[in-house]
């Protein structure tokens, strides 16, 4: 039976540190194409096309596993999925080493490395923030987004200070050694439910129903979450309006950023240094945006940050110098902001639109994310190989920017549900 214990600090906080490391943990690797991009060109030859299409594969895993990620965590437990993610992580990284041949770039940096940052992905944030917070689940929802994009951010300094002292080796092993640790991080201290504790979520009144949970198949539970969603239209305006968000981060920014930069006589260290502060302006920008969206209508708010999104990447061309000049700084600062403030907001709405199968349905909602960031991360580097500059990646993905604007206004309210009222509502039946 779950007691309620008066506690000064909630072990609530302690398991959303724990999810905090992790996901700067799982992210470490995800910062290496940029940095990664132009030594494997000079030393193997391989065109820009050939990286991009390994990186798209790694994006496009890393959103495809989600879903199946959240299930799993249901079916096994999030320390278990956690551990080994982040091994296979770990694994992924460290084979790159002996790589010679481009398949085997595309096995470990595509494949390893996308299943195991997959694992990883935001779903597992609204597993973690769903299982133990009742009160304060936007503002937690936007720090460990945070963790996850800063991660991928604050990292890119080192491994361009390693690639460029001691080459991409080096910097390969010291993320899979990196991974490692919080992997053993996530196995000592990581737990499922509050009530293994004995205690109530975070904020619970003791009124809330119980975790529902589905014992069987994940992939069963992950496509019947999939079938249920995607019958209504805000899934499909929410699914639409995330993949642009990850075009336009993950996808274009993110990837290709650096060599971008360096295209105009920025040197790399520089450049990804802009990117490492992109990502200290992102958890400024996506802890507030967690905070707004317990007070402001989240639609509004994704229609204002993809707005302020597209409208900073047709800037973005004529910014780049060989020195970054006051108005590239401001767009960092801009930008970082706006990085995944999305997160919060588009979580929230998958809560109010799908009740306890949210965090899986927000699986397949960040699925379609990475689908976008996997097609602009090809597609970009597919246009720098043919016109030799970025230029219409920037702008094409500005103008999506405002089409996910349009988007998020249209979804519709949608009336909370008692538990008794849906559909299925069975706990041994529902997928979250």
């Amino acid at each position: 039976m779950v007691r309620m214990l008066p506690a000064r600090v909630h072990p609530a906080w302690s398991i959303a540190v724990v999810a905090f490391i992790a996901l700067v943990g799982a992210a470490a690797f995800r910062s290496a194409p940029g940095v990664l991009m132009d030594p494997l060109h000079q030393e193997f030859g391989w065109p820009h096309g050939l990286i991009s299409a390994a990186v798209s594969l790694n994006l496009l895993l890393f959103g495809l596993t989600a879903p199946f990620a959240a299930a799993l965590m249901v079916r096994f437990g999030v320390r278990r999925v956690t551990a080994s993610a982040l091994l296979l992580v770990g694994v992924g990284s460290g084979l790159t080493v002996f790589m010679t041949e481009p398949w085997q770039l595309i096995l470990c940096w595509g494949l390893l490395v996308g299943l195991g940052t997959g694992s990883m992905a935001l779903a597992f944030v609204a597993t973690v923030v769903d299982r133990w917070f009742v009160a304060r689940r936007g503002l937690v929802s936007g720090v460990l987004t945070a963790g996850s994009a800063t991660g991928q951010l604050v990292f890119l300094p080192v491994e361009a200070m390693l690639v460029e002292s001691w080459g991409w080796r080096t910097a390969s092993l010291t993320i899979t050694a990196a991974a490692l640790l919080v992997a053993v991080i996530v196995w000592l201290v990581m737990r499922e439910h509050p009530r293994d504790l004995g205690i109530s979520a975070y904020g619970a009144t003791g009124d809330e129903p119980e975790p529902a949970q589905d014992r069987g198949n994940p992939a069963v539970i992950a496509v019947r979450a999939l079938a249920e969603a995607a019958r209504t239209p805000a899934f499909w305006l929410l699914a639409g309006g995330f993949a642009i968000c990850g075009a336009s981060t993950n996808g274009l920014v993110n990837t290709h950023f650096v060599p971008a930069a360096h295209d105009h006589g920025m040197p790399t260290t520089m450049a990804a240094g802009l990117l490492a502060l992109i990502g200290v302006f992102d958890v400024l920008g996506t802890v507030a945006s967690g905070y707004l969206t317990d007070k402001i209508n989240p639609r509004v708010l994704l229609a204002v940050y993809y707005t302020l999104r597209g409208a900073s990447l047709f800037v973005l061309p004529q910014l780049f110098a060989p020195t970054p000049g006051v108005e590239m700084v401001m767009f960092v600062v801009f930008y970082g902001l706006d990085w995944v403030a999305t997160v919060p907001p588009t979580m929230a709405l998958c809560r109010e639109h799908f009740g306890p199968k949210a965090s899986v349905v927000f699986g397949w909602v960040f699925a379609s994310h990475q689908v976008g960031a996997a097609a602009v991360a090809g597609g970009a580097g597919l246009i720098r190989d043919h016109f030799g500059d970025y230029a219409l990646a920037w702008y094409g993905s500005g103008l999506l920017c405002l089409l996910a604007t349009a988007f998020s206004v249209s979804i519709r309210r949608n009336a909370p549900k008692r538990p008794d009222a849906d559909r299925g509502a069975n706990p041994a039946r529902t997928g979250a």
